[in-house]
């Protein structure tokens, strides 16, 4: 293998690495997975009936549980899109596990 292909070969495991570093963020995870059970709870909160309410002492705990779930999955995600995960560095050339067995 020559340098120019073990350079590119690196340079395509580093992008796949900061790929897959961004899209399994644990922030946008859970970012995404209240917003949308926010947005169920609140539409449950909207439309509930007035025997929900006198259940829960008149207050709407469906539309202020939802309208929070709302608010903490919104700032997951914009903290994950404010400050994103830095991909894993590469270790210089000839440093890196199993360069040894490369060598001529």
């Amino acid at each position: 293998m020559s340098e120019y292909e073990y350079q590119r070969d690196v340079e395509e495991l580093e992008r796949a690495s900061a790929t897959a570093a961004r899209l399994f963020d644990i922030r946008r995870i859970i970012g995404g997975l209240f917003a949308v059970y926010g947005v169920i709870v609140t539409v449950a909160g909207i439309t509930a009936s007035d025997a929900d309410l006198k259940k829960a002492q008149d207050i709407n705990i469906n539309l202020w549980t939802g309208l929070g779930m709302l608010a903490l999955g919104a700032f997951f995600l914009a903290w994950a899109w404010l400050r994103p995960v830095a991909p894993p560095a590469a270790p210089p050339p000839g440093q890196e596990p199993g360069a040894e067995d490369r060598r001529p």
